[in-house]
């Protein structure tokens, strides 16, 4: 039995793993924080730790670095996750770093994933932040303005970290190449796509090579092309949080394209969500407001082509419905754009929410009872349609004393200019009738 156990081999070391920087110059791309003179490479060069939250997207250093500061800072790592820890390891981990302070050493607290920790949780650190026993590094993929407390915040520098560019990627592909299967060979297309797969992510470029290196084995396949990687491997690759900060940041894109009249941006935002697995009635959903908040009544079609949109993908589904969400999109990033009914909406909303519970004006009243005429319900009403052109010029409908507001100002475009004409039109027939339309 015991010689059964000699021949078995140790586990096999993740790639990543394998490929983690073990100084500096190692980590790839990160410029702006590690260049000369920059400010992470200024806080390992100076020897004094300080408490910072590394705030960036998967595989793209955190952990490294935080690992790199305990090195370079000769002091002990303790790291947490914030998924899998609670207030037991919090406390386990102080209880070390007190440990560690009784012999002397200094500790490095790092922990992943910061932002999922609660607030009480969160404020359990503080105290041997400020005490100086441990000095905090926070590592999160959202953004730390809303996910960690502004007391911790406080006493933390924030560094963002970025997703890694073309040439860091390149870079790394070689090296975990050489590593993980240096007699296989990748023509270019191979390479790019599997780059372009890892978007940015170092820790999923490990991975990937990995998976294709076995595939290649298994298919006896040499040199690897990029149709064999698309087999290899399942489309949907692409670095999207359903409920994080990329996902908002990118609605907002789509959202902006569309009211700045930009069509192919729009588009482009509208399939990078549709690729990386975004719900498609949900973006319709968003279209639909975008229809009322940009468009509005300078063209009111947007309304229904977006609502006609989502009904088309809901009978057809993808990826057959998806190419009426992009005829919605492009409409509206080409229609006349007004927000005049957005901004009436939400003064009207302001204005009574502050405002008093104003009585309805008899003459506008319901009068379905003869209880109800004797009291003046209803008495002197103007029915329009008895009026010249349908329009009781001179009559009110606001209540008794309150002024016309003029909370919707049609813009000069689309079918609002018109809508504008009609309005300025009617407001002389008011005036000519010799009547202030606030004054009952």
């Amino acid at each position: 039995m015991a010689d059964l156990f000699e021949a078995l081999e140790p586990p096999r070391v993740p790639l990543a793993e394998r490929m983690r920087p073990q100084s500096l110059d190692e980590v790839a791309g990160q410029a702006h924080l590690l260049g000369p003179g920059k400010p992470l490479r200024l806080a390992f060069e100076s020897g004094k730790p300080h408490s910072m939250i590394l705030w960036g997207p998967p595989g793209v250093g955190k952990t490294t670095l935080a690992r790199l500061m305990a090195q370079g800072f000769d002091a002990e790592f303790v790291a947490l996750s914030a998924v899998f820890s609670g207030v037991k390891e919090i406390r386990e981990a102080i209880q070390q770093a007190q440990a560690a302070k009784s012999r002397g050493r200094h500790t490095i607290l790092f922990v992943d994933e910061v932002h999922r920790f609660n607030k009480a949780q969160q404020d359990a650190f503080l105290p041997f932040v400020e005490q100086g026993l441990v000095t905090f590094i926070g590592a999160t993929t959202e953004n730390p303005s809303f996910e960690v407390n502004s007391a911790l915040l406080s006493r933390a520098s924030v560094y963002v970290l970025e997703p890694l560019g073309e040439q860091p990627m390149a870079a790394l592909f070689e090296r975990a190449r050489a590593d993980a299967c240096p007699g296989l060979g990748f023509d270019e297309d191979a390479r790019d796509r599997l780059i372009g797969f890892a978007d940015g992510d170092a820790r999923r470029l490990m991975n990937l090579i990995e998976q294709v290196q076995v595939a290649a084995e298994t298919a006896k396949v040499a040199p690897v092309t990029a149709t064999f990687v698309d087999e290899a491997l399942s489309r949907n690759l692409r670095r999207f949080d359903k409920g994080g900060e990329a996902f908002y940041d990118q609605i907002s894109a789509l959202h902006k394209s569309v009211r700045g009249s930009n069509p192919d941006a729009a588009l482009y935002w509208l399939c990078r969500m549709l690729d990386g697995g975004a719900d498609a009635l949900y973006l319709g959903r968003r279209l639909v407001r975008m229809a009322v908040e940009d468009i509005g009544l300078a063209d009111p079609r947007a309304l229904e082509i977006t609502l006609n949109a989502c009904s088309t993908y809901e009978r057809l589904g993808s990826p057959e419905g998806e190419l009426a969400l992009a005829q919605a999109t492009i409409f509206l990033a080409c229609a006349a754009k007004s927000n005049a009914v957005y901004k009436a909406y939400n003064a009207a909303r302001q204005f009574v929410s502050k405002d008093g519970s104003r009585p309805v004006p008899l003459h506008l009243r319901n009068a379905p009872t003869k209880l109800m005429k004797n009291l003046g319900y209803g008495k002197a009403y103007r029915y329009a349609h008895d009026e010249p052109d349908a329009y009781a010029a001179g009559e009110s409908y606001l209540p008794d004393g309150m002024a016309p507001p003029g909370w919707y100002q049609p813009v000069p475009r689309g079918l609002e200019q018109q809508i504008a004409e009609k309005l300025a039109r009617l407001r002389k027939l008011d005036e000519e009738a010799g009547e202030d339309p606030g004054a009952r």
